[in-house]
């Protein structure tokens, strides 16, 4: 059976008041929705995407076959994420480009796109902004709130800001924050972007122009963090893009030109990546993962940071994932447990690095099914409305 995705959007006049000070208002949210609410409306699932998702988590659109979700693996009819027994929400963050209000938006006050001027978002403010959705689709409660990466960072908050609205968390490939090593990886992305000649300043829309040197690089840089040490050698290795023989080693000599596959990999998605992303929405999500750490204002304290949540949790990491290391997901383990809270942990050993969890590994997928089954059996049936 094909889920069929129907794009919607919501319209908020009144402002939302953000973690910097600043507020945004007569902004728009990008949502999609899938399965059925039931008549107690307890079986609502929020699913959080990460750095380049969208709110476009399942099934495809109408008309076009290669528009798959970018979580339909998991989520949809007889998946792990049952879209028969659960109702599941997709939104895409404020600052995105995919539909919700962002920088490539207008202004209000102004009339001129927003540009650099878009006030910094944090993961916090994404929550703030779901809970406003979900207050006008009158749903108070979420049977689970649900993400991988930055989705789970979501998924965290959701937990500690809204206890009382959270039956389950499900934090997947994430951590409590960021290391030293990541927020460097981000600013080195965010620097090829801001020294483009053409970023001018984050106003490029008024030039006419798109700052794809620098997003080609940032996405190039991310995408080797994505991937583990065994996955680029078994894909890539050495091998040559071409065979051209200049001399007995094989090799062109070329400090310019691709000369191996893994740089032709690289610059194809760092050039398809330009064409579709913004820049100060790369900018924008990337201070997001920086700045989140809920044990700041508890002296650094995690176990005081958690002590909030009241919800269950599954937490999932992969043994090849460098850049959120199962290290981080046991951290977040520990301090729960320290409270007393119920934790399940799924240390996977797949090969994929961090992408693995948008991928089929049937650990993976069982552990996660299991869970929602365990979850959609606790439910009381309801009909559906």
């Amino acid at each position: 059976m094909t889920l069929i995705a129907l794009p919607l959007s919501m319209f908020f006049q009144a402002p939302l008041a953000l973690q910097s000070g600043a507020s945004i208002r007569a902004y728009n949210l990008a949502y999609e929705t899938y399965g059925h609410l039931n008549a107690d409306k307890s079986n609502a699932v929020l699913i959080c995407h990460a750095l380049n998702a969208s709110h476009h988590v399942a099934g495809v659109y109408a008309g076009q076959e290669n528009s798959q979700g970018w979580w339909d693996n998991m989520i949809g009819p007889g998946k792990p994420v049952d879209t028969d027994r659960f109702f599941v929400i997709g939104v895409n963050n404020l600052g995105s480009c995919f539909g919700s209000t962002g920088p490539m938006h207008t202004h209000p006050d102004t009339g001129e796109i927003y540009g650099a001027d878009f006030p910094v978002i944090t993961v916090e403010d994404w929550v703030d902004a779901q809970a406003r959705l979900l207050d006008a689709l009158g749903i108070e409660t979420l049977a689970a709130v649900m993400g991988g990466s930055l989705g789970g960072m979501q998924a965290l908050s959701w937990a500690l800001r809204y206890p009382t609205r959270v039956a389950n968390a499900v934090v997947v490939a994430s951590a409590p924050n960021l290391t030293a090593e990541n927020i460097a990886f981000n600013e080195v992305a965010r620097r090829a972007i801001v020294t483009d000649p053409d970023f001018h300043g984050g106003h490029f829309y008024r030039h006419g122009v798109l700052p794809q040197r620098g997003l080609r690089i940032a996405r190039m840089i991310g995408h080797i963090t994505y991937l583990s040490d065994d996955v680029m050698n078994e894909k890539f290795g050495r091998q040559l893009r071409e065979a051209v023989n200049h001399n007995a080693t094989g090799y062109r000599y070329t400090t310019q030109d691709i000369e191996f596959q893994i740089e032709s990999y690289l610059r194809y998605q760092g050039d398809k990546f330009s064409e579709y992303f913004d820049a100060n929405t790369y900018l924008l999500i990337t201070r997001a993962l920086d700045y989140f750490d809920p044990a700041r204002t508890f002296d650094g304290n995690l176990t005081a940071a958690l002590a909030q949540a009241s919800c269950k949790f599954l937490l999932v990491s992969f043994c090849t994932d460098w850049r959120f290391s199962p290290a981080r997901s046991r951290e977040l383990v520990k301090a729960l447990l320290e409270n007393k809270r119920d934790v399940s942990y799924a240390e996977i050993d797949a090969p994929h690095g961090h992408d693995a969890f948008l991928l089929n590994d049937a650990r993976y997928m069982g552990v996660v099914r299991s869970y929602f089954d365990n979850m959609a059996n606790a439910l009381v049936s309801r009909p559906s409305v």
